[in-house]
């Protein structure tokens, strides 16, 4: 069944650049995504996504990119009507695929991330890209939440700092950012120029989601930062692109 937005949940996005969904998925559907995350990070090996300006805090978190190529699961469950739905009433109609990624914050030193629009790593001119966090095990304060600055979208693009291009901590520090504490199988959708970060995991169980950035096909990238494999994939409608076909090895020569 296809899940849409109602009145008051878009009425939320525009005003405040984020909207919550409550149990988008059933509660044994995030339990079957967590272990197919689990797994993959098992067989993957340790790897550590904590961002250069936190390194120091001695956190780690494991990750993945494009998990749809590692597990059939993920797969299905991108062009599934409950989760795009929702993307096309934010996005329009046609809504495609960017990226996806894993994060798997461990028990007790779960790196946080700090504030931060998605902007600067793949911006694009109508700024139709907008990001959906799936949650697959709860995700209270305790365990390293999303926090957000409500609003924040309308700001436009901000200028970051540093290696990993965050926020000045003194305009956005991560304590006065609004909280979004999660369930298993709720899912987050916002604005990729929505100020968001997350705290550390300090309980003693990993909080495990799936991130997937989508944008409008006719949207023009101004960069090509994490392009993916899985780049231009169509979760719904179509890519209205008028142009020739050719092989995908035809095109890479070109």
């Amino acid at each position: 069944m296809t899940r849409r937005l109602t009145a008051a949940e878009t009425l939320f996005y525009r005003e405040n650049g984020y909207v919550h969904i409550s149990g988008l998925l059933a509660r044994e559907e995030a339990e079957a995504y967590r272990a197919e995350l689990h797994a993959l990070a098992g067989r993957q090996g340790d790897n550590d996504a904590t961002w250069a300006s936190v390194k120091a805090g001695g956190t780690r978190i494991t990750h993945c990119h494009d998990v749809h190529f590692r597990s059939a699961a993920f797969t299905r469950l991108l062009v599934d009507p409950r989760f795009t739905g929702i993307a096309q009433d934010i996005i329009g109609p046609n809504v495609q695929l960017h990226h996806n990624k894993m994060f798997i914050k461990p028990p007790e030193r779960g790196s946080p991330f700090p504030m931060h629009q998605d902007h600067p790593y793949f911006p694009h001119e109508r700024h139709s890209m907008i990001a959906c966090i799936l949650h697959f095990d709860d995700a209270p304060e305790e365990r390293g939440c999303l926090r957000v600055y409500p609003g924040s979208h309308r700001l436009g693009p901000l200028p970051a700092v540093g290696e990993d291009r965050h926020l000045p901590e003194d305009r956005f520090p991560i304590e006065g950012a609004t909280p979004v504490p999660a369930k298993a199988g709720d899912a987050i959708f916002m604005s990729y120029l929505l100020v968001h970060g997350s705290g550390v995991n300090r309980s003693d169980q990993p909080r495990t989601t799936l991130l997937v950035q989508m944008r409008d096909p006719e949207d023009v990238a101004l960069s090509e930062g994490h392009k993916s494999r899985g780049q231009g994939m169509m979760l719904a409608g179509i890519d209205p692109a008028a142009r020739p076909f050719a092989f995908a090895w035809e095109e890479r020569a070109a």
